[in-house]
């Protein structure tokens, strides 16, 4: 009988290398941003992310990766995760997730933003908006949490409290931990089950990811063996963050203020470590 994947417990130090490349990554997606505009292909916008990491002496954690021929991920409309970047040029309205990853001595970050290019639907604007709350309810669950499982409660709970048009959580794809490699257990789901998952214990480093669509949630892989689309062609959003549990509460490393202005409204003030 196998036991389950066992999970990479960080040292504060350990920790500090990882703000280190969350910052990294942090910048390096600021620009990459900016540049998203109508006109611009998403090769160029991994020519922007990848001149950060080289700036700030960083690598990519996507380039290489299984294969994976660019430094970020950039995924359109009802492209939901692992686009690869090319010439397609950016238009009017779409809506663009760019997801990135930088490794500072060793130590990996993981991160994913979503953009409104141009002039946006009010539906993709709802989309998105309530894709980054759930997220930022599913870590202030990491906070306040016992077990993991909390965390995808969490971000379930939220996405059902709101009015509208249903929003549907993907389930074929979901947060992990992160650390020494970019991905390592526990698996951190985005929505509600039995399971509670591993404790939430001082050293975990997670990536929290959940992605929405505005249809249904079957996906399919392209013949790039990498696209990952939604059947329906419904549009999709991914909002991600890497958090560190430590002794003195959460960090949310990817985050230049660590999480503060976001969590206030739960209650959470997460708790940066000390120069060591």
């Amino acid at each position: 009988m196998f036991g389950q994947p066992k999970i990479e417990y960080k040292s504060e130090d350990q920790i500090r290398v990882m703000r280190r490349a969350g910052l990294v990554l942090a910048e390096a997606l600021d620009e990459t941003v900016a540049a998203a505009r109508p006109g611009v292909t998403t090769a160029d916008l991994d020519r922007v992310f990848r001149s950060v990491l080289e700036r700030r002496g960083a690598t990519s954690n996507f380039l290489g990766y299984h294969g994976f021929p660019a430094t970020i991920c950039a995924s359109v409309n009802e492209e939901v995760v692992h686009g690869i970047p090319g010439e397609r040029e950016l238009k009017d309205g779409d809506v663009l997730k760019i997801d990135g990853g930088a490794v500072v001595d060793s130590w990996h970050s993981d991160s994913a933003r979503t953009v409104l290019v141009g002039s946006a639907d009010p539906a993709d604007q709802r989309l998105s908006d309530v894709t980054e709350e759930a997220m930022w309810a599913g870590i202030a669950a990491a906070a306040k949490g016992r077990h993991v499982g909390d965390i995808g409660n969490a971000v379930d709970d939220f996405v059902s409290a709101q009015d509208g048009e249903p929003l549907g959580i993907l389930e074929d794809y979901v947060g992990h931990g992160i650390g020494s490699e970019m991905h390592q257990a526990p698996d951190v789901l985005n929505y509600r089950t039995g399971h509670r998952g591993p404790r939430l214990k001082p050293g975990m480093c997670l990536a929290i990811e959940p992605m929405l669509v505005r249809g249904d949630i079957e996906t399919a892989t392209l013949e790039d063996d990498w696209t990952v689309v939604t059947v329906d062609g419904s549009r999709a959003s991914q909002w991600e963050h890497t958090v560190a549990v430590h002794a003195g509460g959460i960090w949310v490393l990817t985050a230049h203020d660590g999480g503060a202005e976001r969590l206030a409204r739960y209650g959470v003030t997460p708790v940066p470590l000390a120069e060591g």
